[in-house]
């Protein structure tokens, strides 16, 4: 698959995901929710690498940098974001995770050795802003929400992008994006495991169309195909770039709001979503393509 189909079902996927995870906060509590989706999505990887003939034979050293993206992308960075939500309006809670795209591009100048390339850290900061104008009133309003939430919320990102950077070292390293993710979920899916026993929540399961659906929805699209498109452009895009996805998705959210729950536009909307489109632009359009736009310009001026 080439790589604008994988970023766009990454963006289309995990736009639309937002609607789904509503519908898993009603009756179960979150972090048995996310069991439940990591389990189901660590058993299907796992089938499937098993059916496709794709080894899940790993070295015993490469099990601990697994073990750790496990961790912090599929146990920790959720468990901390859904504590977050409580208390953080899911506007600002998207802005804030968003910041993900600047965490991976100065990770992987630390950790991998990535030169941080201009378009990329331009476009990021410009998209930035256009989130920033898309959610401006849940952000002014944010005096209202208390610090360690916020604190929480940033702690949760920058888990999220360790967790990208490890990817990116696994797939280095030879391990494949299919064979990590189920094995990296599997170990993520014992961190739930464990934490749902230590904080006494209960296994409950709510027999409603809308929360299975939702949790299959969640486990499937989201986890297993979203998560393997996502990671794949990490190794083969970098960090930094492919990071973008998520300032994207929430536009993608708003926009099916628009369409099924009634979202009303305004000119500083429009506007932010003009600033994300333009730092998309940036950040995923070749350098040399950039140049020749550069120079057409100049001859129609």
């Amino acid at each position: 698959m080439n790589t604008l189909a994988l970023y766009g079902l990454t963006v289309l996927i995990w736009g639309s995901s937002w609607f789904a995870i509503r519908y898993q906060l009603d009756f179960v509590p979150p972090e048995v929710s996310l069991f439940y989706r990591f389990l189901l999505a660590s058993i299907i990887l796992i089938v499937w690498c098993l059916g496709r003939g794709i080894s899940l034979k790993i070295k015993t050293r490469q099990h601990f940098f697994l073990a750790a993206q496990g961790f912090c992308m599929f146990g920790l960075n959720y468990v901390l974001f859904y504590h977050a939500a409580f208390d953080i309006a899911s506007g600002l809670l998207a802005v804030v995770f968003s910041m993900i795209t600047g965490m991976n591009i100065f990770n992987g100048a630390v950790f991998l050795k990535r030169p941080i390339r201009t378009k990329t850290a331009v476009g990021a900061a410009i998209g930035l802003c256009g989130m920033g104008l898309v959610f401006w009133p849940e952000i002014t309003s944010s005096g209202k929400v208390a610090m360690g939430a916020l604190i929480v919320s940033v702690a949760a990102t920058y888990s999220a992008s360790l967790g990208n950077i490890l990817s990116a070292r696994n797939q280095a390293s030879g391990i494949s994006v299919t064979a990590g993710n189920a094995i990296g979920m599997t170990y993520g899916t014992v961190f739930l495991l464990v934490y749902c026993m230590y904080s006494g929540s209960p296994f409950v399961l709510e027999f409603s169309l809308k929360y299975l659906g939702s949790l299959m929805y969640l486990a499937f699209f989201a986890s297993v195909i979203a998560f393997g498109c996502y990671l794949t452009l990490i190794g083969r895009i970098g960090p930094g770039n492919a990071a973008y996805a998520t300032v994207l998705a929430p536009i993608i959210a708003l926009a099916l709001s628009t369409g099924f729950e009634g979202y009303q536009w305004q000119a500083r909307a429009m506007i932010g979503v003009g600033f994300v489109l333009i730092g998309n632009i940036l950040v995923l359009a070749p350098k040399h393509a950039l140049i020749r736009a550069g120079r057409y310009v100049k001859l129609k001026i």
